[in-house]
């Protein structure tokens, strides 16, 4: 709900934004979770107010469906294929108004979990449901040359 969210929010993932309010809500707008998704079932938990941010909660996300209905621009058609996401981090920042100024999500837990290829957030849907993105940062991780000489 766009009222909830503070003029100067800012969404914010490991890959992707920062995101204005306006950008985020162009962005969600675009993805139905529940038309491809239609029997997906969010999970979340453990939810806790930081012991240094008094304004900030932070709690764990998961989740899991079938995409079974179109999911535009990503599968038109649906694939058929489960989606079972791993653990991830994620927080909501508030001003003194309750609005949220921050969203921050799918930093995963546990990369081992799911079907995502560890993934999180719509790369991690997109790759468990046969549809990955077509660049490294949506790809499951992989230790680069560099590192392994390390």
């Amino acid at each position: 709900d766009a009222e909830l969210l503070g003029d100067d929010f800012a969404f914010v993932g490991p890959v992707v934004g920062p995101l204005s309010k306006e950008e985020f809500l162009k962005a969600i707008g675009s993805v139905d979770v529940q038309k491809g998704f239609p029997d997906f079932s969010p999970q979340f938990y453990g939810f806790q107010v930081d012991p240094l941010e008094g304004n900030r909660v932070w709690y764990v996300a998961r989740g899991r469906g079938t995409n079974i209905g179109p999911f535009p621009p990503f599968a038109p058609v649906p694939t058929g294929r489960s989606l079972v996401n791993p653990p991830q981090a994620c927080s909501l920042t508030f001003d003194e108004k309750g609005l949220v100024t921050k969203y921050t999500i799918g930093v995963v837990m546990d990369r081992q979990v799911g079907n995502t290829g560890g993934l999180g957030g719509l790369y991690g849907i997109l790759y468990a449901i046969g549809r990955p993105l077509p660049f490294p940062e949506a790809q499951p991780w992989q230790m680069s040359k560099r590192y392994r000489l390390f």
